[in-house]
């Protein structure tokens, strides 16, 4: 039986550190890291998750400014608001929450925040350094992921490490990440052949789509760890991730559930890379 890697312990110890940092930064330098969250539309979800950010922001002691803006706002408007908040000295980090309202360019708006308050780390520059790896920040969620398989000692050294899913969100960045730590990489998409196969192969399976039940533990090496990224709802409207769990946990070493695993992690990184922003700010 899986040994279950509980996203929402290892998250709170994350957070932990950070708001000891936060304390003495403001004791030792009076400074305090800021965040600005930018929502655009009535999408529930991104409600939930903006009101999260505000709650981690309010629980580690940064400063936070959340612009909530409706659906009829101009791609110009946004971008007027994106110059302000670059020029803004109590702002480390600018974070236009996904996805946007159809019409809106969601690239043009990310290219226009500057590299060093990218706390998403989705710009062309931070991106590059990623792929270089010396990098300042890195995107939420693979950060997340790396920050799981750490605290659950498993070091991706010389494993083989399978992604399914190749997002410039998660997929992508994430197999730069293990490739990093000296795993060797599969990614699969939708074209991929033979898929159960290449997953049978994996010490380390990772897998962010978006589909209920992708994978099942017929197609899951014994001893692997499986990483859930993925969010749906089943038949029921019950949150669950990509993995049929009931079939998987009896052969994988490792597992995160859905919810409670990745999901609570995407967050406290997020607060990290804002730290991170501080710091380089103020040149400490």
């Amino acid at each position: 039986m899986a040994q279950l890697i509980d996203g929402k312990a290892i998250s709170g110890a994350v957070k932990e550190q950070i708001a000891q940092q936060v304390s003495s930064m403001q004791e030792e330098q009076g400074i305090t890291p800021g965040l600005a969250v930018v929502l655009v539309g009535e999408d529930p979800a991104s409600a939930i998750y903006v009101k999260n950010k505000e709650k981690a922001c309010e629980e580690v002691g940064f400063y936070s400014e959340m612009y909530t803006l409706p659906t009829s706002v101009t791609q110009q408007e946004l971008e007027d608001l994106i110059h302000t908040l670059n020029e803004k000295e109590d702002i480390d980090g600018i974070l236009v929450q996904k996805p946007l309202p159809k019409g809106l360019d969601e690239k043009a708006l990310v290219n226009l925040i500057r590299p060093d308050k990218d706390v998403d780390a989705f710009h062309p520059e931070n991106v590059g350094h990623i792929m270089q790896g010396d990098f300042h920040f890195l995107p939420c969620t693979p950060a997340g992921v790396m920050e799981l398989l750490r605290a659950s000692d498993v070091n991706p050294q010389g494993k083989r490490a399978v992604i399914v899913g190749r997002s410039d969100i998660v997929g992508k960045p994430m197999a730069m990440l293990l490739l990093h730590q000296n795993a060797t990489v599969t990614i699969c998409h939708s074209k991929t052949q033979n898929l159960a196969e290449v997953c049978q192969e994996a010490d380390i399976l990772i897998t962010a789509v978006g589909k209920t039940g992708l994978i099942t533990g017929d197609m899951v090496k014994p001893g692997a760890v499986v990483i859930d990224v993925g969010i749906n709802r089943d038949a029921k409207g019950k949150l669950c991730g990509d993995v049929d769990f009931k079939s998987v946990e009896p052969k994988a070493s490792y597992i995160t559930p859905v919810p409670g695993g990745v999901g609570p992690m995407t967050i406290s990184m997020l607060l990290k890379n804002t730290l991170a922003a501080a710091r380089l700010h103020s040149g400490l």
